[in-house]
Formats: structure tokens, C-alpha cells, sequence
């Protein structure tokens, strides 16, 4: 749009718009005013007679009410009056439509101004013998307004036809101004046009407007300046072409030279090189002689003091061997003659054996040495595997020798895999040592440079290692990065463009096949992996923070020494391990030759650190292999018979999957009628009661079981509930419940009932899982934020590891939640209290064991409140759980269509 076109809107556009806003405001003020006038008036006529066609109406005057009636029918809006009684009773009525009559007696002056017909309800009182008033009856008086409504769109439409007359005139105006400023400035932008074209010559005529001519005499000064300023390049250039042309012989002369000193250089660099590779390949050849020799003599008798000076010279030895192979890798990568090899790896074995070099090193040093593969890392990989390893271990013993305590950790992890066939790997060494600052940074991947001058003397060294693990990854494709702090640590990084072999995807054993094994590590990165290992290979992981193992035991102990190993300590040990009744994997990080005398009992072992993958899980099948203690055998044949009682399905089938095993037999009743029912012809020696269940509920249940004396009078009958106050636990221990489990059931809490009660502690089956996680503390101040609809993990947890089951209960809680929702209807329509706090109190239970947060937080806040304040102050909290319950089912309705996820 052109600067006429935009300046002719606003010309017209923004008068005509304020004068709108203004003419809309006053307008509607006006009216306004006339409508409050209106009603002042009428409410005025009208409060005036109310008096007396009240008393008319007490004495039973009609001649005098129907006149007053149209006196007021006389005012030009009214159009109908009627006057009301409390008892129905219709005791005037002029012009009114019935339908609009109100159904009960206004106590105070109403009047209704919504629409166009306004309603005026008054109530129409006398005073009685005692001189009280009494509202008797009332009159309503029907207001046309709609004069005035269109009163006020005449005069609008009025306003509006004359700023159309005004809009028309302003365009015109404004349309003429536009059309000559656009002519000026379209000659402008084409003179400009042609002068950035090279037509210099081009003037504009100097006149119009101050402004527009102001711009044509700047336009004609450019054009002017333009043209001198060509004339005086044109003259540069001549003259610097001929400067050029002078320039240009001797450069060509000295590329000439430099070239032939650039060939000399290569030339000398490559017979260095092809020197030191040569020179260092020699050495080595006595070298390995020496060293041979060494070791020969070490194994001869030798006085101290000679055995002392031959382990100084093996060290020299050593320290020598190495700076001739760094030499001899460098000399190689100089001269070009270093070629990488392409064969298949595994990352975890490289790792491992990488860390098993540098392990005496760690052991000495008393540091952590860990290696951390990640899952996502595939296997089996092709590239050069010697190579790797040499970064590897040269960055490893970095970290190490710069490391006075603490711990070094190997990560290896996907950085980014582009496709199927091929993946970048990221390693990281981090270390606790001394750190680097930045100028130490910048000289750290230089040859023959390390970061500090003092640092080959205290540390030794060639400073060769990290310009070799430089080159070595680059010509493999990656970059070498580091990231440091003096003082708090390094971290060296690399990058390993590989192949992936096949799918790359590498399936984990099941080696403890679901058992529960306990896992001692003070050093958090280590228990960290470890967990995640025992986890992978099918444990059950349940991480302690002391040796000593608590009842129930698991089938597996995985525990780390003591650094310091004296000889009370090493003493403990033996009497725990002789006490423990499960098998244990001792580990402990200093060297096999160090290692101390424990008698380790049979089905236990000792592995030093840092572990490598493939010795920790064949130690860990060895150890699950191993004969279970005779006392565990004696309990399989011992035979304990349970009684389940429970309204709920749902609750009966997770507790049979809890107590499923072979020591244990098993009866359910489904209230406490069929309880007792069972209990007159059969013995049990452990009863789980649910408490809130219809008919008969759990305390009258265990009332009329102790109440059958014999067996039944000592029988442990433990109560099973959602909701386990103070006041609730006395007064279930009063009704003879020894105990009380609270849902979810935690299976901790149940072999330790079980232990108490029974004497022992029935075996679990192989697939058994982890303790059932209970579901998050209550806070009302958040019902169910943040909480998914369906967590299909939490589930599975609470299905005691079944994830089949999971499904199943989850579809059981939706098929009953029909009934539930009509039960809940019953009860508030009936306002039954009781009857709500039952239907709340099933439904808590049923959600107890199912992967549905939201509906299993809301429920429990539900009961708590129904319990505590009964029903007057849950109706924001059943207006929850019935969103809840169709935000459920909606899930359950998708999931009928889509595959399941984890959580939802």
C-alpha cells in the first residue's frame, strides 16, 4: 500500500472512528439515563400507591384497587398490573400474561430490567392488630422499554448517516492529498532507480511542497556526487593496476622459492620420521631383552638389598619400554604409515580389559575404578579394537597418576546414531585429581608438552600419550575434548564414529531368575551400576546400608569390603559370613595377592575390583547355583494354612498372588458370613480380615470367630484395610485383631507377620518380585495433581511383578465401576451416609491394587473426608472422583483401540 493510500485511511479512518466512539458513548449514556429516569419514576408511582392498595386490599375494597390499578396502567409504559397472594389467590390481574406470575412472595422491592419488558415485584404488607407488619400479598407491575430502545437506534442511525456524509468528504480530501504525494515520491524512487542503474545524468525538478522539494534537491545532490565520485575511482584504479602488475612478478618469484623450501621441509620431516620409527624399533629389540632377563634374575635368589636394586631397574625398564612405544606410535602417525584395522568389538570387554591394566595402579592409590556401559550401546560394533584400547587405557592411566583419592569413572554412551548400520559413541574419563586450567588445557594435546612443567618429575612421563590418543581418534574419525577445574577434577572425552554388526542389539541373561538379592556398596556410582546390573539379570535389587541382613532373607548377598582390612575387621567378617544364611559375593578393591583369609563358606566368592562384566555374572550364576541351607529345605515341608476374607475380588486375587507359594495353603471367603461359614468346619492358622464389607463386616466377623472359642480364641486374625487411624487401630486391637496391613499390602510387612505368626518364613517362588510400593501420602491441598490417569509400572509393581495380572485388575476396576457409580448415585440421592462411605470405602480398596493414581488418590481422600467430616463437605471431592472415573474409562475405551504404554 502506497504512503498516499495509507495517509488517505488515516485521514479518514481516524476521525471517523473517534467520532463513532463518541456519538456510540453519548448515545448509550443518554439512554441509559432515560432508562434510570423510567425507573425512578414507576418505582416511585409505584411505592407511592403500595401503601394504599395494601390497606384497599386488607378491607377488601375492589372499586378502590381497580382504580389504583389503572392509575398506574395510565403511565405509558406499563402494560399490566396484577396483585398476588401467598395462598395462590389471584386478586387483580389487568393486561398481565400468567405465565410470568412468581411462585413464592417477594420479601423486599424486585424489579427486573433484563430484555426490553421490565418486571416490578413489591410486596404489598398492612399492619395488624399488634401493629407488626405482615406480608400478605404482592404486586407485579409489567414495563415496556422498548420506546426507548428504539429511541435510541433512530438517533443512532441518525449519527450514523451523517458521519457517512462526513466519511465522504474526508475521502475526497483525502484522496487528492495522496495522489499528489505519491506522483512526487514515484518520481523520486525512479530517479533513484536510474542513478543505482548508472544513468548519472538524471535530474528531478526542484518544486511543490517545502518537503518535496527538500528531497529532489538531496536526490540531484547525490546524482552529482555520484558522478565525481566514478571520475575519481576510475583514476584509483588505473593507478593500482599498475602497482598490481609490479606486485604480482615478485610475488610469483618468491611462491617459487617457498614452494622449493616447503619440499626440503617434507622431505626432512619424512626422513625423521622414518628415523625415529627405525631408531625406536631397535631399541626395543635389546630392550625386550633386558626386560627378560630381569624377570629371569627375580626368579633366583637374591639378597633384599639386590632384589631392591632389580625392582628399580624392571621400573626403569618399564618406564623405558613405554616412552619407545609412544615414540614408535608417533613416528608412525608422522610418517603416514599407521593403518587402522576393521574388526568386530564389544565396548563392555574393551572397557574391562582396559580397566584390568590399570587396575594395580587403582588398588595402590586406593581409588574407585569403575567402567560404565550404557544400555543403549549396541553390540557387536567393527572398528579397531587395539587402538581403542590404547586410548583407552592412556586416558585411564591419566586420570589415575593425576588422582590422589577419590574415584575414576569410564562412561561410554550413544551420542547419536544417524541409522541402523552405523553409531557415534561417546567415552568420558572423569577423575577426582587435580584439574587443568585453561592455559593447561591449551597445551595439553602437544607432543612431547605436559600440562606443567614440574609434572614430568613428579608424575613422570614423555608427554606423548594424549597427542597419540589425539591423533589416534582423529584418524578414527572422532575429536578429543577436555573439561576441567584445578583442584576439583577431570573429565577427557572422545568420540567413536563405529559400524554396528547385525541388529546391534544384545539380550540380557536371566541369570537370578527373579530372586531377591541384597546389595552393601558405600560407593554410590558403584552401587548405582551394580544395582542396574543385578536389576538386568533378573534380582531383584534391595540396597542396604549395613552387612548385616534383616529377616526375611534374600537368596543373594552382594557386599563390598572394608579398604582398610585389619584383624578385628577381617574377623567380623568370617563370623558374618559363617552366620549368613544365604549365599554371599564379597567384593573388594585391592589386589588377588592382597586379599585375606576369610573361609568363606561354600556358595560364597570374592571378586576384586574393578569387576568386570562377564567375571560378575558368571560368579553371580556359580552363587545361585549353590545348595540353598538345610533350614530353608525343613520349611518347604511345613504346611501353613491361610484365610483370606475380603468383599473385593480384586484385593482376594493380589493377596493369593502374594502368599502364593509352597509352604502356604491357601481359602478365600468373600464376606464374613462365608468366613464363618469355613471356620466351623476347617482350621486355619492365619486370618487376613478386610474390615469395612457389607452384611457382616470384619470386626463383627472376628467378634463372632473368638466368640467360637477352642482354636479361634488364639487364632492371629490380622486386619486388612485402606484407612488405619489412631483411633481405628485401638479400636480394631479391642474387637481381637493382633495386627493391622494396610493397602496396598507392602510383602516386607507380610513375611513379617508371616515370620511372627506362623514361626517361619514360607519360601518365595523363583518369579517372585519386589515389595509392593505403596501408593503417595494423601495431601488434599492437591487431589490428584500431576498424577497420570493410568501408571501401567505402578501396576505392575502393585501386581507383585505380574504385568499380565496388571492388566487384568485394571480391567476388572473398570468393569466395576458401572455398579459403583450407581451405588454412589443411591447414596447421595438418599443422602445415606453410610451407604456412600461403603461404595467409597470398596472403591478405595479396588484401587489399591490397580495402575490408577488419579481415581486411587481421590478415592482415599474421599474416605478420609467422609470419615472425619461426614457428607456435608465432600461435594467438591465427589465432583473429583466422578471425573476421575470417566477420565478412567475414556483411557480403558483408547486403550481397547491403541496398544498399551507404561503410563498414561
Amino acid at each position: 500500500m502506497s504512503l498516499g493510500n495509507r495517509l488517505t485511511l488515516w485521514i479518514l479512518c481516524l476521525p471517523l472512528l473517534v467520532l463513532l466512539l463518541v456519538s456510540v458513548s453519548l448515545l448509550k449514556q443518554d439512554t441509559e439515563w432515560r432508562k434510570a429516569a423510567l425507573r425512578d419514576r414507576i418505582v416511585t408511582a409505584v411505592e407511592q400507591q403500595s401503601p394504599e392498595m395494601a390497606q384497599a386490599l386488607f378491607d377488601g375494597a375492589q372499586s378502590r384497587l381497580d382504580g389504583m390499578a389503572r392509575r398506574l396502567l395510565e403511565i405509558d409504559e406499563t402494560r399490566g398490573v396484577g396483585i398476588y397472594t401467598d395462598e395462590g389467590l389471584i386478586e387483580l390481574e389487568m393486561g398481565r400474561n400468567r405465565a410470568q406470575v412468581a411462585s413464592s412472595p417477594p420479601h423486599t422491592t424486585q424489579l427486573d430490567t433484563s430484555g426490553d419488558l421490565w418486571r416490578l415485584m413489591m410486596p404489598l404488607a398492612v399492619a395488624n392488630n399488634e401493629g407488626t407488619a405482615m406480608p400478605q400479598a404482592w404486586l407485579e407491575l409489567d414495563i415496556d422499554t422498548r420506546a426507548l430502545t428504539l429511541d435510541y437506534y433512530r438517533r443512532l442511525a441518525t449519527a450514523g448517516l451523517g458521519l457517512l456524509i462526513l466519511g465522504l468528504l474526508l475521502f475526497v480530501i483525502a484522496s487528492a492529498l495522496g495522489r499528489r504525494l505519491d506522483s512526487s515520491l514515484d518520481n523520486a524512487a525512479e530517479a533513484l532507480r536510474r542513478l543505482r542503474s548508472g544513468d548519472l545524468d538524471i535530474r528531478l525538478p526542484e518544486e511543490g511542497a517545502p518537503e518535496l522539494r527538500r528531497l529532489a534537491r538531496h536526490v540531484n545532490a547525490l546524482g552529482d556526487e555520484m558522478q565525481q565520485s566514478r571520475e575519481n575511482t576510475q583514476r584509483q584504479i588505473e593507478q593500482t593496476t599498475s602497482e598490481l602488475e609490479e606486485s604480482m612478478e615478485t610475488i610469483e618469484i618468491k611462491n617459487i622459492e617457498l614452494d622449493l623450501a616447503h619440499r626440503r621441509a617434507l622431505e626432512a620431516n619424512r626422513i625423521k620420521s622414518e628415523f625415529l620409527a627405525s631408531m625406536s624399533h631397535e631399541i626395543r629389540t635389546p630392550l625386550n631383552g633386558i626386560v627378560g632377563f630381569c624377570r629371569l634374575l627375580g626368579r633366583s635368589r637374591l639378597e633384599p638389598r639386590q632384589r631392591e636394586w632389580l625392582d628399580q631397574v624392571q621400573v626403569a625398564c618399564d618406564n623405558l619400554l613405554a616412552l619407545v612405544n609412544d615414540v614408535l606410535d608417533f613416528s608412525r602417525m608422522e610418517a603416514g604409515r599407521l593403518e587402522l584395522d576393521r574388526a568386530e568389538l564389544d565396548m563392555v570387554s574393551l572397557v574391562d580389559e582396559a580397566l584390568a591394566l590399570q587396575a594395580p595402579l587403582a588398588h595402590q592409590k586406593g581409588l574407585h575404578l569403575l567402567g560404565l556401559v550404557y544400555d543403549d550401546v549396541p553390540s557387536p560394533l567393527r572398528g579397531d579394537p587395539l587402538r581403542i584400547r590404547q586410548v583407552l587405557t592412556n586416558l585411564t592411566h591419566n586420570a589415575l597418576k593425576f588422582t590422589e583419592q577419590g574415584e575414576v569413572i569410564v562412561r561410554v554412551m550413544v551420542e547419536e546414531q544417524p541409522d541402523v548400520e552405523h553409531v557415534l559413541l561417546r567415552v568420558s574419563i572423569s577423575d577426582t585429581g587435580i584439574g587443568l586450567t585453561s592455559q593447561e588445557q591449551h597445551n595439553l594435546f602437544q607432543a612431547f608438552r605436559q600440562a606443567a612443567a614440574s609434572h614430568p618429575r613428579q608424575y613422570g612421563g614423555s608427554g606423548l600419550g594424549l597427542a597419540i590418543s589425539r591423533q589416534l581418534v582423529e584418524q578414527m574419525g572422532g575429536q578429543i575434548t577436555v573439561e576441567s577445574e584445578p583442584s576439583r577434577g577431570s573429565t577427557f572425552s572422545f568420540t567413536l564414529p563405529l559400524d554396528v554388526v547385525g541388529n546391534g542389539i544384545e539380550t540380557s541373561d536371566d541369570i537370578l531368575d527373579g530372586s531377591r538379592v541384597a546389595l552393601f556398596e558405600p560407593h554410590a556410582p558403584t552401587r548405582h551400576a551394580l544395582n542396574h546390573l543385578l536389576t538386568l539379570w533378573g534380582g531383584q535389587v534391595e540396597e542396604t546400608h549395613q552387612p548385616d541382613l534383616l529377616p526375611p532373607a534374600p537368596a543373594l548377598l552382594v557386599a563390598t569390603l572394608p579398604t582398610e582390612l585389619n584383624d578385628d575387621v577381617v574377623e567380623e567378617w568370617r563370623a558374618r559370613l559363617q552366620a549368613c544364611p544365604c549365599p554371599v559375593l564379597l567384593l573388594v578393591n585391592m589386589a588377588p595377592l592382597e586379599l585375606p583369609d576369610l573361609h568363606l563358606p561354600r556358595g560364597c566368592e570374592i571378586l576384586c575390583k574393578p569387576v568386570s562384566r562377564q567375571a560378575l555374572a558368571d560368579a553371580l550364576r556359580r552363587c545361585s547355583s549353590a545348595q540353598r541351607r538345610p533350614a530353608i529345605e525343613a520349611q518347604r515341608q511345613h504346611k501353613a494354612r491361610i484365610l483370606v476374607v475380603d468383599d473385593n475380588t480384586i484385593n482376594r486375587r493380589l493377596l493369593r498372588e502374594l502368599l502364593q507359594r509352597p509352604g502356604l495353603e491357601l481359602a478365600e471367603a468373600g464376606s464374613g458370613e462365608e468366613a464363618l461359614a469355613l471356620a466351623e468346619g476347617e482350621t486355619f492358622h492365619l486370618v487376613l480380615m478386610d474390615i469395612r464389607m457389607p452384611g457382616m463386616d470384619g470386626i463383627e466377623a472376628t467378634q463372632a470367630l473368638r466368640r467360637m472359642g477352642g482354636h479361634w480364641a488364639r487364632c492371629p486374625i490380622i486386619a486388612v484395610t485402606a484407612h488405619a487411624h489412631d483411633s481405628e487401630r485401638t479400636r480394631l486391637q479391642a474387637a481381637g485383631m493382633q495386627e493391622i496391613l494396610i493397602k496396598p499390602v507392602d510383602s516386607n510387612r507380610l513375611e513379617t507377620i508371616l515370620q511372627r505368626h506362623l514361626g517361619f518364613v514360607p519360601p518365595l517362588p523363583a518369579n517372585a518380585s519386589a515389595p509392593t510400593p505403596a501408593l503417595p501420602a494423601v495431601r488434599e491441598n492437591d487431589i490428584a495433581a500431576d498424577l497420570a490417569v493410568v501408571d501401567l509400572e505402578l501396576g505392575t509393581r502393585l501386581a507383585n511383578g505380574n504385568e499380565s495380572l496388571a492388566y487384568e485388575l485394571l480391567g476388572e476396576l473398570v468393569a466395576s465401576l458401572p455398579d459403583t457409580l450407581e451405588q454412589l448415585h443411591k447414596a447421595l440421592a438418599s443422602s445415606d451416609s453410610e451407604a456412600l462411605l461403603d461404595a467409597v470405602h470398596a472403591l478405595n480398596g479396588a484401587c489399591r491394587y490397580c495402575g490408577a493414581p488419579e481415581l486411587a488418590l481421590v478415592a482415599e481422600t474421599l474416605e478420609t473426608r467422609l470419615r472425619s467430616r461426614g457428607m456435608s463437605e465432600v461435594s467438591s471431592l465427589l465432583e473429583d472422583l466422578f471425573k476421575a472415573i470417566d477420565r478412567l474409562n475414556e483411557w480403558h475405551a483408547q486403550s481397547q483401540e491403541a496398544p498399551p504404554s507404561t503410563a498414561k
